[in-house]
Formats: structure tokens, C-alpha cells, sequence
């Protein structure tokens, strides 16, 4: 009952508010609030503290800077088997598959397009008809940071404006198309085995997304997809390189051509993830 509620209370919310709402409190610079943020958040949530780079909270000038933080070198190693396609993040595996045609499996009763997701030519999503697709949902106490499933080059990025709906399980089962509803960043890359993407899905409270490419994108309702430039940073990236990051939690999709994928028989919905560690691997085209 109280998942159905804060489903139907967020058509009522004023969602873009709260997230612009969210994204000033999380930068607040003030020493005793963001100290008292970061460390009531890591309580409520049980984060490991000890897998974090630098000193909480005393070494982060914003709750923010918390949230996106990094970790020690040695916390998630990188699965060096070349055939090896990795988690790119720590979270919880909502769904993982076959696309069946373009059709992509959302939650019972919900499917959603490849065309919709892209938003792109029909060329694009016509790469992926019948391919494999994985959905990994981060929680708010998931390390956040976003890293390259497998080697590549990025060779265009694009930021569809959209909704922002939460993307909790209760959500997607229940918000019809709520992955091509919402605000996203479509990363496509050429790998060895052909093309794949790489989606960042916004959602409530995600107050941006940022990569060294692009900087902060901060959320925006209506408009045309933004063809972003890449000329800024390396585009050629190795397994586990960083791509970005939430500016608070969301989800990834990750998509693979037809006969290009085998995912891990134990790669099903709710699945722990930690980022990288192999969930599928790589074959040759069809």
C-alpha cells in the first residue's frame, strides 16, 4: 500500500523542484551541516566507510562530494580476462536478457522500445534488435560512480531531456515506459566485438549527471536531444575506466548487438553487484 501511495504521490510532486531542491542542499559548504549530512546519511544507510579514499567527513567540502566520492585503489579490482564484460557499477541487477526485436522487458506487464530509449535515427537502435540488455539499479548507499563495462572507444554521447520519475523497484513496476520517460545520457561506444551502449537513466532527486566530457548536466524537461562534444577528454577507454558519475542514485543500462553477449547464468533480478566483476562475456558477432 505504501509503495502504490509514493507512486501515485509522485504525479503530484513537483519533481524538477525538489531535485533542484536537493541538488543546493547536497552542495551546502557550511562545515557542521555537510559533516552532520554525511555522516547521518552513512549511518541510515550502513556505508562502508573503510573502502573510501580520502577522510569522512572531515576530507569532503559538500555532502555531494560524499556521494560521488572514490574509493581506495585496491576496492574493486578490474576482471583482466579480455573476453570479460564487467559490472560498470555497484548496485542490484533489476533485469537481464534478450531484447526480444526492439522491445525491451521493464517489469511485469511493461516493455519499452529501443527507438524510445535511444532517441535517436532508426540505425542506432536497429544495431541492438535482439541483442542483451542489463538494467542495474544503484541505491542511495551504492558507491555512484559510473566505469567502462568493457575496452572501447566513446564515439558520441547524447542527453535526452526527460521526466524524473524515482526509479525504485515499486516505480518501475508500475510507471508504464518509465526508462524512456526519464532523463538520460546514451554513451555509445565501438568495442572489439562491435557497437554498445551505455545508458545513465535520471530520476527524483538525481540533481545531475556528470563525465570529464561533458562536466555537470544538470536535468532538463523539454527540448531537443543535445549532441554532446567529446573533443575534451580521451575517448579511447580501457575496461574499468571512469565515465562519470549520479549526483545522488539512478540506474544504467547497458546494451549489446545480437550474438555479441553471454551474461552470467546468476546475472538475475536481484543480483549484488560490486563494479568490476564479470557479469557476462564477449563472443563474436553473428
Amino acid at each position: 500500500m505504501m509503495a502504490k501511495a509514493f507512486v501515485v504521490m509522485q504525479y503530484l510532486l513537483p519533481r524538477y523542484w525538489l531535485t533542484a531542491l536537493i541538488w543546493r542542499i547536497a552542495r551546502i559548504r557550511h562545515t557542521g551541516t555537510k559533516n552532520f549530512l554525511i555522516t547521518k546519511f552513512s549511518s541510515a544507510f550502513d556505508v562502508n566507510l573503510e573502502e573510501v579514499k580520502l577522510n569522512v567527513p572531515i576530507d569532503f567540502a559538500t555532502f555531494n562530494d560524499f556521494f560521488i566520492r572514490e574509493l581506495a585503489d585496491d576496492a574493486r579490482p578490474i576482471d583482466g580476462d579480455d573476453d570479460a564484460i564487467v559490472s560498470p557499477v555497484d548496485g542490484t541487477v533489476s533485469f537481464a536478457g534478450a531484447i526480444h526485436g526492439d522491445s525491451i522487458f521493464q517489469a511485469k506487464g511493461i516493455n519499452y522500445s529501443l527507438g524510445d530509449l535511444l532517441a535517436t535515427d532508426t540505425n542506432e537502435a536497429e544495431r541492438y534488435v535482439d541483442g542483451s540488455f542489463a538494467t542495474i539499479y544503484l541505491a542511495p548507499y551504492n558507491y555512484h560512480r559510473v566505469h567502462a563495462p568493457l575496452a572501447g572507444e566513446l564515439v558520441a554521447a547524447r542527453y535526452v531531456p526527460g521526466d524524473l520519475f524515482s526509479v525504485n523497484e515499486a516505480t518501475v513496476s508500475s510507471v508504464d515506459g518509465l526508462f524512456r520517460r526519464n532523463e538520460r545520457l546514451v554513451m555509445h561506444f565501438l568495442t572489439a566485438t562491435g557497437p554498445a551502449v551505455l545508458i545513465f537513466v535520471g530520476a527524483l532527486n538525481v540533481g545531475s549527471i556528470s563525465t570529464p566530457w561533458t562536466g555537470e548536466i544538470r536535468p532538463r524537461k523539454t527540448g531537443v536531444v543535445d549532441v554532446l562534444e567529446l573533443s575534451g577528454h580521451p575517448t579511447q577507454v580501457q575496461k574499468g575506466d571512469l565515465l562519470g558519475w549520479f549526483n545522488m542514485g539512478s540506474t544504467v543500462i547497458l546494451l549489446l548487438p545480437k550474438g555479441t553477449c553471454a551474461w552470467d547464468d546468476d546475472l538475475e533480478p536481484g543480483e549484488t553487484l560490486k563494479m568490476g566483476v564479470e557479469i557476462g562475456e564477449l563472443k563474436s558477432a553473428a
